[in-house]
C-alpha cells in the first residue's frame, strides 16, 4: 500500500531534498509549490498542516518539484509573481519582477508627491517593461497617470499587455515594440521616465544562479562589456524627451552610482542626481531631474 502523505510531510521531505540540490529558500519554495498544486493560500497549508494529500495532488506536486530541482525559477513554474500591490503573469521571455524594481515605484511615488503632481495628468514612459511591473504598480496608485510601456521583444510585449488586461490598467498603460526610445520624435513630451534596463556585465553573466542563467532571457540581463552600455546609449536622449523640470528614474547596478552619475552629468542635461541604495546598503535605483 502506497504512503499516504500529509501536507506537513511534504514540505519537510521537499526542504531536505531542495537543500541538497543547493536550493536556499528551500522551505519557502516547497510552501508555494504545494499551496499552488493544492489551490490553497500559503498560510492554509498550516492550518490543514495534518491533511491527507490525494494521489492525483501527491503526481502534480511532485511534477512541480522535479522542475524546482532542476533549478528553474518558482514564478516560472507557477507562472506568477506578486510586484508591489499586484499580481503578475510571468513566463520565460520576461525577467521576474524583483522586489528591488519596487524602489522605482516608490522613488516615483515620492517624486510626484513632492512636484504637487498629485490630481495632474502625468505622462510617463517604461522602457523595457518586461512584464509590465513598473508600469502597472504605478498606475494602481496613481489614477491621473498615463505610461507608455516599450520593449523590444514582441514575445514580452505579449506578456505585459496580458498582465496590462488582467489588472484592468487599459486606460493608463499603452504598450509599445520598439527598441529603447527610437518610437518616439525628439519632444519635451514625458514628466517620467521609467527604466529596469539590463546592466549586468556581460562576463560576469555565467557565474550567476543557474536560475537566472539558464531560464531568464539574456536579452533583459546583458549591459555589455561593462554593464553601461544601456545608459550610455540612452541617457542622452532621455534627457531630450523629457519636459523641463521632468525625472528620469532608472534602476542601476550595485557598484554602477559613480559611472552611471558620470554618464547624466557629461549629458549636461540633468541636475539633481541622487543615487538610493537598497536594504543591503547596495546602489540600486538612480534619480535625476531635467534642467529647467
Amino acid at each position: 500500500m502506497e504512503k499516504i502523505w500529509t501536507i506537513i510531510q511534504l514540505l519537510n521531505e521537499t526542504q531536505i531534498y531542495f537543500k541538497k540540490k543547493g536550493i536556499g529558500s528551500a522551505r519557502l519554495d516547497a510552501e508555494i509549490l504545494l499551496a499552488f498544486a493544492l489551490k490553497k493560500q500559503r498560510i492554509n497549508l498550516y492550518i490543514d498542516f495534518e491533511s491527507p494529500v490525494n494521489e492525483k495532488e501527491l503526481s502534480n506536486f511532485r511534477e512541480l518539484v522535479k522542475r524546482r530541482a532542476k533549478r528553474e525559477p518558482v514564478a516560472y513554474i507557477t507562472g506568477s509573481k506578486d510586484f508591489w500591490s499586484v499580481n503578475l503573469k510571468v513566463t520565460d521571455e520576461v525577467l521576474i519582477p524583483r522586489p528591488e524594481t519596487e524602489m522605482i515605484v516608490e522613488q516615483a511615488l515620492k517624486l510626484i508627491k513632492a512636484d504637487h503632481l498629485n490630481n495632474q495628468k502625468i505622462s510617463a514612459v517604461d522602457i523595457g517593461t518586461g512584464s509590465g511591473a513598473i508600469s502597472i504598480a504605478l498606475a494602481k496608485e496613481c489614477s491621473d497617470i498615463s505610461i507608455i510601456s516599450v520593449d523590444i521583444s514582441p514575445k514580452a510585449l505579449k506578456v505585459a499587455k496580458e498582465n496590462i488586461f488582467i489588472n484592468d490598467c487599459l486606460k493608463q498603460v499603452f504598450p509599445v515594440c520598439a527598441d529603447s526610445i527610437s518610437a518616439f520624435k525628439n519632444i519635451e513630451c514625458f514628466d517620467f521616465i521609467f527604466s529596469n534596463p539590463p546592466y549586468v556585465v556581460r562576463g560576469d553573466i555565467s557565474g550567476l544562479q543557474p536560475e537566472i542563467t539558464e531560464y531568464e532571457p539574456f536579452i533583459a540581463l546583458d549591459g555589455g562589456d561593462d554593464g553601461l552600455e544601456f545608459y550610455r546609449n540612452n541617457l542622452p536622449g532621455f534627457g531630450v524627451l523629457l519636459k523641463s523640470g521632468a525625472y528620469a528614474i532608472l534602476e542601476i547596478g550595485e557598484e554602477q552610482g559613480r559611472p552611471v552619475s558620470d554618464i547624466l552629468e557629461k549629458s549636461g542635461l540633468f541636475i539633481d542626481i541622487n543615487v538610493i541604495k537598497d536594504y543591503g546598503a547596495k546602489d540600486r535605483v538612480i534619480t535625476a531631474r531635467k534642467k529647467k
